[in-house]
């Protein structure tokens, strides 16, 4: 793999760290600004929020140049956008930081992954991307912690600071290490549009919602269904939590692996073993044992759907895929968002803390069915017409694919 996909992996443990560490500090950001906690937690729902907008939205406004100089635009922006955090006189200025942040946050993964792809052999592309999304889970397991244990020793800003200076390093490295490759004449975005004519496409990110909003069904109510249920203590949570982010970096590695190999069966183990081991979820979750393991698998299971997602979005949208790319980034946030609702309206229906569970393991099967459905009409497509294309559509010009 090219040492390239470095720097890439370490401007996704800065975003990824970003991301996440806001949950740990919300009680001393809170108390900071003398805001109640619901309040503080608009800095995590405007920052999703900013996800699903900001990725198409700064993917097309970086149509017309090459995909290195707008990872680097999308590195000082989420570099700024945390030192305006760190630095916020008042809560509203921290919810514009953290507004700011998340708009690089889906393009930069978007536009991230079409480039890793293209640095590699066709038969290593998905190895690139989870090469890439390395960073993200790595975070979950070091960033996130470590993030929460100095924003509560020393200060909340001290951790946005060194968010900020991770983001400095990533831009550096892409500066130095990601290839320039010149963008091409003309303007690109009717090209990018025409892939969302294509329902395999569409079809690969309604899978995308499903299948990871199946995880975060469950995981949002880690806290109570680990300490209510299982009967972990409250300071065991960081530790499952942890636990569960290791799984993400191993499944993140395992469906990278294999997704070369062998995409569509990946993503059907994937999806059954996720929609299985959630819908068990509901039972191991009154043992300790169990109930880890769960955590574990849960996270190992929904990461390794994601290299292969990713990918069977650049497949089938090829040449045009950055702008496909960057909103079925976008797709997973909207999946951590409508999964959180559902597993919030189960509990709130009076069913108990592991009935999310089930709501996640329908959300799997349902991608699952998808990723079946979608694979048999790829079988039925004409032998005439190019993967991935829909009926009618223009074969891109080769010289279009790299920019």
């Amino acid at each position: 793999m090219p040492l390239a996909l470095l720097a890439l992996a370490i401007g996704a443990f800065g975003i990824g760290t970003t991301e996440f560490v806001i949950m740990g500090l919300l009680p001393e950001i809170a108390g900071d600004y003398g805001v109640s906690i619901p309040t503080a937690g608009l800095l995590v729902t405007g920052y999703a929020i900013g996800v699903v907008i900001g990725a198409p939205l700064m993917t097309v406004l970086g149509t017309r140049i090459s995909r290195k100089t707008m990872l680097l635009l999308l590195m000082g922006l989420f570099v700024a956008g945390n030192l305006l955090s760190a630095l916020a006189p008042g809560f509203g200025v921290m919810l514009g930081g953290r507004i700011v942040a998340s708009l690089a946050h889906g393009a930069f993964f978007g536009i991230g992954s079409v480039a890793a792809a293209d640095m590699v052999a066709p038969h290593k592309k998905a190895g690139a991307i989870a090469t890439m999304f390395t960073g993200l889970t790595v975070a979950y397991v070091v960033g996130v912690p470590l993030g929460t244990f100095i924003g509560q020793a020393v200060g909340w800003r001290t951790t946005f600071v060194i968010v900020a200076v991770l983001g400095l390093v990533g831009l550096v490295g892409i500066a130095t290490l990601v290839p320039a490759v010149p963008r091409p004449e003309g303007t690109r975005l009717r090209r990018e549009l025409t892939a969302f004519r294509n329902p395999q496409v569409l079809l690969a990110m309604a899978m995308t919602v499903l299948g990871f909003g199946g995880v975060f069904a469950a995981i949002t109510y880690i806290a109570p269904m680990m300490t209510q249920v299982a009967g972990y203590s409250a300071d065991a949570v960081t530790w499952l939590l942890v636990l569960f982010g290791v799984g993400m970096f191993l499944g993140n590695l395992l469906g990278g692996r294999f997704a070369d190999r062998a995409l569509m069966p990946m993503l059907y183990t994937a999806l059954g073993g996720l929609a299985v081991v959630l819908a068990l979820f509901t039972l191991t979750a009154h043992n300790k044992v169990a109930a880890a393991a769960s955590v574990f698998l849960v996270g190992a299971l929904g990461f390794a759907t994601v290299p292969p997602l990713q990918k069977r979005v650049l497949d089938q949208a090829h040449g045009a895929p950055t702008l496909a790319s960057a909103v079925n980034i976008g797709a997973f946030n909207l999946g951590n968002a409508l999964a959180a609702w559902l597993g919030g309206l189960v509990i709130a229906a009076g069913l108990g803390f592991t009935a999310p569970n089930w709501v996640g393991a329908l959300l799997a099967a349902a991608a699952l069915v998808l990723a079946v459905w979608s694979a048999a009409l790829e079988r039925r497509a004409p032998a005439s017409e190019p993967a991935g294309e829909p009926a009618g559509a223009a074969v891109p010009a080769p010289a279009l694919v790299h920019d």
